[in-house]
């Protein structure tokens, strides 16, 4: 478990979220507030995020979307208490299970509406931070992207929707994985125009029958390099990142 004074305060949301996090490991940025704004749940829905870290993502979902039902499961038992003290800091019912996909809880085992994640993704040949929970929760280990999508299909109702955030590179596995999964999008992220993607969203259904799409990059910031100490979001991704937009737009 992380002691208070290896934590720090940080905003999210233009200050609508205040999480813990600690100072030394993983620590969230914009995935999971992006992943959370590409996600299509509706008040009263279910939701489980499959690997959810200190809760940016669901309590960023929670706070654009009233009365969901939300809950993480997380390997690392010191993130999975800070995911539930930032849920109860913030207002939000989030029920966290401290446990492995790869050995579902019992408590887990039921359908939810929409499963979100975002899983590791940096190659498992890579050079590993020192940070051993850092390590765990960003580089791919022996737990394969298409595994979580399986787990994540395996906890979805008919109908339901994944929706994961990944590195680019890792699109061929992502694609390969869907299995069940169908009337799937990906939407690039780039974070300038005319640079290529570094990341992706796999938006999939349960069940779906639509054609795969691919579609048109999602621009970050503006210009062509940062120039000064100053924000340069375009207006759309400020609306996201800031104002806790979402991306329902992009997916059309």
């Amino acid at each position: 478990m992380f002691a208070d004074d290896q934590l720090t305060d940080d905003k999210f949301l233009c200050g609508r979220l205040r999480l813990w996090q600690p100072a030394r490991g993983y620590r969230a940025a914009t995935d999971p507030v992006l992943l959370a704004a590409a996600c299509p749940a509706e008040p009263g829905e279910s939701v489980l995020d499959l690997g959810c870290g200190a809760g940016a993502a669901a309590l960023c979902l929670g706070a654009r979307v009233q009365d969901l039902g939300l809950t993480g499961l997380e390997l690392q038992p010191g993130y999975a208490e800070l995911a539930r003290r930032n849920g109860e800091r913030n207002g939000i019912s989030f029920t966290v299970v401290a446990g492995d996909l790869r050995h579902m809880p019992t408590e887990l085992r039921r359908d939810f509406d929409h499963v979100i994640c975002n899983p590791p993704y940096y190659p498992a040949g890579g050079t590993p931070s020192p940070i051993s929970a850092r390590a765990t929760a960003m580089q791919v280990d022996d737990v394969p992207l298409a595994d979580w999508m399986a787990v994540a299909a395996r906890r979805l109702r008919p109908g339901g929707w994944l929706t994961m955030i990944t590195g680019a590179d890792a699109l061929p596995a992502l694609l390969g994985g869907l299995g069940k999964l169908g009337s799937a999008s990906v939407l690039p992220l780039s974070a300038r125009e005319g640079r290529e993607a570094k990341r992706v969203i796999l938006r999939a259904r349960k069940g779906g029958r639509a054609r795969f799409r691919l579609l048109a990059p999602f621009v970050i910031h503006q210009g062509a390099e940062h120039s000064g100490d100053r924000e340069d979001y375009t207006p759309e991704a400020n609306r996201i990142l800031r104002d806790g937009g979402d991306l329902s737009a992009q997916f059309g």
